[in-house]
């Protein structure tokens, strides 16, 4: 008897997800002990050795609740009984003041900092069948990371399309989570969490419950439990579905406005900064979806941090190009300061 329809489904996700990957290649599966994350582990265990991929787990251990260190080892030891090798438990340390974003974003950030030390600790094999080793190979030379697969589902990229709408965020942040990034790839953003459930219930797995998915404290939980199923009984059943259709409509978009910037700020990755200021006339004749992302770029390598930099901050220094009017400048995360002086824009740290 074959598998149930839970588990084919996720089966052939992960097999569309790494079906670019080639013989030998390490593909890691980060683990939580959640359904979803525990339905994608048995998924990459049963798919990757017969695309010929070697395929390994990792486990983070936040150390922000009870018995947390015991739960991270039961969730390696599971792994290693799904027969993935190597097998990573790693624990973190999360600052105990955490800064923008609260502890979700401090928890959040300590783990992509572990998954990508592993990452590149064990990268992609170099050594394939149909590819003898070089001795440039043997020394290392053009390894990739490994690739990670991620447990995101479909209700989370609802969630976070939520989330973003809720915070007036612009259309980067509605497009939600990409099915790739890197070296991490998301196999289950359309595949809901009732099927991620009901997988480990076919394969006889009693995933763990995480209180802090229950949690009112945190925004997400609210979006949970409270808001989407608002939403789905004023508006019926597909609110998830179409969130996450505008997320995939709005990444396209995103993607070719973020192009088209790259390609008008040439000039600024080729000097490293802007030591001659933006020319104000340059900057107010660009459509302002582009105008908008030369000016995030700026900021940012002037060193103002990503993570901090809002809607705000840009709409404060467009108002600089935009509607002047003797303001004499605008204060951006990171201690730097933007002002408009002899028709230009000059970024100061």
């Amino acid at each position: 008897m074959g598998p149930g329809v839970a588990v084919a489904d996720i089966r052939n996700a992960v097999r569309d997800c790494v079906a670019d990957l080639r013989r030998g290649d390490l593909v890691l599966v980060a683990c939580s002990g959640g359904a979803d994350s525990v339905a994608l582990a048995a998924a990459l265990a049963f798919t990757g050795p017969r695309l010929g991929l070697r395929c390994g787990g990792v486990t983070v251990d936040h150390g922000l609740q009870p018995g947390s260190a015991e739960r991270a080892a039961g969730v390696a030891g599971l792994l290693v009984d799904l027969k993935l090798d190597p097998v990573y438990n790693i624990k973190v340390q999360v600052p105990g003041v955490p800064g923008s974003g609260g502890l979700e974003a401090a928890a959040r950030a300590a783990r992509y900092r572990a998954l990508d030390e592993v990452a590149n600790r064990t990268p992609r094999d170099p050594w394939h069948d149909e590819e003898p080793a070089s001795d440039a190979r043997a020394a290392g030379a053009g390894r990739e990371p490994a690739v990670v697969l991620l447990g995101h589902t479909l209700d989370d990229q609802a969630e976070t399309v939520l989330l973003g709408l809720a915070r007036g965020a612009g259309a980067r942040s509605l497009a939600g989570m990409p099915p790739r990034r890197g070296h991490y790839r998301r196999p289950l953003l359309g595949v809901r969490r009732i099927t991620t459930l009901t997988a480990c219930a076919e394969l006889g797995f009693d995933p763990w419950r995480d209180p802090h998915n229950e949690d009112q404290r945190f925004a997400r939980a609210r979006v949970r439990h409270q808001a989407l199923p608002a939403l789905e009984a004023a508006l019926g059943p597909g609110v998830a579905e179409a969130l996450a259709r505008t997320a995939r409509q709005l990444r396209a978009d995103a993607d070719c406005l973020d192009d088209l910037a790259f390609a008008e700020s040439g000039h600024l990755r080729e000097s490293g900064s802007d030591p001659a200021g933006l020319d104000v006339t340059w900057l107010a004749a660009l459509p302002e979806a582009i105008r908008t992302r030369i000016l995030h770029e700026a900021a940012i390598m002037a060193g103002s941090p990503a993570g901090s930099l809002s809607a705000k901050h840009v709409q404060q220094m467009d108002e600089l190009v935009t509607s002047w009017h003797g303001q004499r400048w605008a204060d951006l995360p990171g201690g730097v300061r933007v002002r408009r002086q002899n028709g230009r824009l000059w970024f100061t740290g």
